[in-house]
């Protein structure tokens, strides 16, 4: 019996719709680019709930005839290429004749079009593949696409997408590729809640109106035409690298492209220029002979070949050099000394620069002071230690109940084990055995302390450990407090990204929860009108961003604590932890290191960060056999 048959074309439609639409996303990208294609000189993107409702797509393109437009949403129709040849000689974004059948075997679509020289138009209504109707209609010259109930016809797929919010920051970032890549183009977004127009102008220009806060003055041009290859664009200097949210943007023939090889030559080139933890921002258009590059690679078109890789990131890597000598870049910082000058542990290093910590700063308590009791109506606390107390202490070990902290550890551990199972290779298991716990704490290559234990040796992060006690501790006193706030004096305005401010929008309420204010001025611009009592208003702009930039960076997991307030509560106490936890690379004396293990281990749960990275890794006696042999 014969089992093999061919596929309904609808059938077929929704597997290839499975590798070009992955969310809505991908569907605003497939509709600007042929509206790119089509000589559009402007461009407008209409979303409802990020997307899953409507997406509506309107240009001022050629437009269709009425038998392009039937023909449009067959499989493999396309006017880009006519043979295999044409392959290797593309200038349009699209090639494949893929991305609108994949759209409407998914979705209800809509099509209005009409060339110049008709007077009217078409209209199209398709459902999941099926072509409903085609009749005349009025409209304006150009095409107007709409996209309805995405994965209508597909429920495990629509289950699978994010919240409004997460789809929106994918919706958002391929709008600031689209938009820098056609800098040439007004386009413009409308997500329901906010508008973005941006007019036609420079490469520099659609920069500067995307991504605002004086980005433009931060950049150095890098202008370089060869035989082979043609760059333009921009990186930043080293005194403005970033230590997250660093802006990547590679962009090969007039496609937005990933390429792993160039992005490792251009940051290169910022070698020993920049902080290790910091990354530069780039802007950077390659034009090579369309011969010369491959873009039949993924379905999605963000992967290329190039024929002479290697000269080209030659090429590529000495430009940016050449940028960043010609406009003296170089570094603002001593690397023959230390970054990071040495002072007691807990005197509030901050981890970005950009956040000044006086020596006495204490995160922990309201208004900065070091002692509760210096607080009006705050009790001090016996049990509370204060990250400044390791000073206080210097000379002299208060670790006095070293073994009674190791046997309660070792208590929790045994208790914790009944109640899981452990799961091998993944927390430190530490097992009950006669030896004795070390009191002596050694440190190595200034990142890790070393120290004995029944169990065998144990190493610990230091950073980590330290940003454990700080984070217990800060969360401890913000939850029992009553939530207060203060309005202030001066409020500070602050300007936010367009993914910052999606991010406000999902965490105003919470915020306000605890003791913020923050209030609209224009376009991208808030003030800080209140802050809760027990922060200062010059840590409230860093506190704020540092909240928002996480919840950026969480987009799909953010909104699973069931209660938020919670969730922005952790976020802060983390934020505060991180500015005033020690580094790696601090020399600590032998009293610092013991009241840090000490107070590490005094804690329900020492061995993971609140990312859930590890704090410490133990050596016991079968494990050094293995390894000595």
């Amino acid at each position: 019996m014969d089992v093999i048959r061919l596929l309904p074309d609808s059938v077929a439609n929704q597997i290839a719709a499975g590798e070009v639409i992955q969310r809505p996303a991908s569907v605003i990208k497939e509709l600007v680019e042929n509206a790119a294609d089509a000589g559009a000189t402007d461009i407008k993107i209409y979303i409802k709930d990020a997307g899953k409702t409507l997406i509506q797509v309107v240009d001022n393109g050629k437009g269709m005839s009425e038998t392009d437009a039937r023909m449009a949403f067959e499989r493999h129709a396309t006017s880009k290429i006519k043979n295999a040849e044409d392959l290797f000689s593309l200038k349009t974004m699209g090639f494949r004749g893929e991305a609108l059948p994949s759209i409407c075997a998914i979705s209800q679509v809509e099509l209005r079009t009409r060339t110049e020289d008709s007077q009217m138009g078409t209209k199209i209504i398709i459902n999941g593949s099926q072509v409903e109707s085609q009749e005349p209609c009025m409209c304006e010259k150009g095409t107007v696409i709409s996209i309805r109930n995405l994965f209508y016809n597909i429920p495990a797929r629509r289950k699978f997408l994010k919240s409004d919010a997460g789809e929106l920051g994918h919706i958002m970032r391929e709008f600031e590729r689209m938009a820098l890549v056609n800098n040439n183009l007004r386009i413009s977004i409308d997500t329901g809640s906010r508008v973005i127009d941006l007019r036609p102008g420079t490469m520099l220009q659609r920069i500067n109106d995307l991504w605002k806060n004086n980005l433009n003055m931060q950049l150095i041009p890098i202008d370089v035409d060869t035989d082979l290859v043609k760059i333009h664009g921009y990186v930043s200097r080293p005194e403005f690298a970033r230590r997250r949210n660093a802006l990547w943007h590679l962009i090969a023939n007039g496609r937005h492209i990933n390429h792993l090889k160039m992005h490792k030559v251009i940051t290169g080139c910022f070698e020993n220029l920049i902080a290790t933890d910091t990354q530069p921002c780039y802007f950077i258009k390659i034009q090579v002979d369309p011969s010369e590059i491959d873009i039949n690679i993924h379905p999605s078109k963000n992967e290329v070949k190039l024929e002479r890789e290697k000269e080209i990131l030659s090429i590529l890597g000495a430009s940016v050099k050449a940028a960043l000598g010609k406009f003296a870049a170089t570094p603002q910082i001593d690397f023959d000394t230390d970054l990071v000058p040495v002072q007691p542990i807990g005197e509030g290093i901050p981890e970005d620069p950009n956040i000044k910590v006086p020596s006495d700063y204490n995160p922990f308590a309201i208004g900065g002071y070091s002692d509760f009791s210096q607080n009006p109506g705050i009790s001090s606390s016996p049990s509370y230690n204060s990250p400044n107390s390791y000073k206080h202490n210097e000379g002299r070990s208060n670790v006095r109940n070293w073994d009674t902290l190791y046997d309660r550890f070792m208590n929790r551990q045994e208790e914790d084990a009944r109640e899981r199972i452990p799961i091998e290779g993944v927390l430190p298991s530490i097992e009950d055995n006669p030896m004795p716990p070390g009191k002596e704490c050694f440190q190595y290559a200034d990142k890790y302390i070393i120290t004995g234990s029944r169990s065998g040796i144990m190493i610990i992060d230091q950073h980590r450990a330290h940003l454990k006690i700080l984070f217990e501790d800060c969360l401890r006193n913000v939850r029992r407090m009553e939530v207060t706030s203060q309005r202030v004096l001066f409020p500070e305005t602050i300007i936010l990204e367009p993914e910052q401010q999606d991010a406000l929008a999902r965490v105003q309420t919470e915020l306000t929860a605890i003791g913020f204010s923050l209030e609209y001025e224009e376009e991208n611009k808030w003030s800080i009108a209140a802050v809760p009592t027990m922060i200062s208003q010059s840590d409230a702009r860093e506190i704020v961003l540092r909240i928002l930039e996480s919840v950026r960076e969480e987009s799909e997991t953010y909104g699973t604590n069931p209660n938020p307030v919670d969730d922005i509560m952790e976020r802060m106490a983390l934020v505060m932890a991180r500015s005033a936890a020690i580094v790696r690379g601090r020399k600590l004396s032998s009293t610092e290191m013991e009241n840090l293990v000490g107070q590490l281990l005094s804690l329900p749960d020492p061995s993971l960060t609140p990312s859930g990275k590890l704090i410490f890794t133990m050596l016991d006696e079968d494990r050094l056999k293995s390894i000595l042999g």
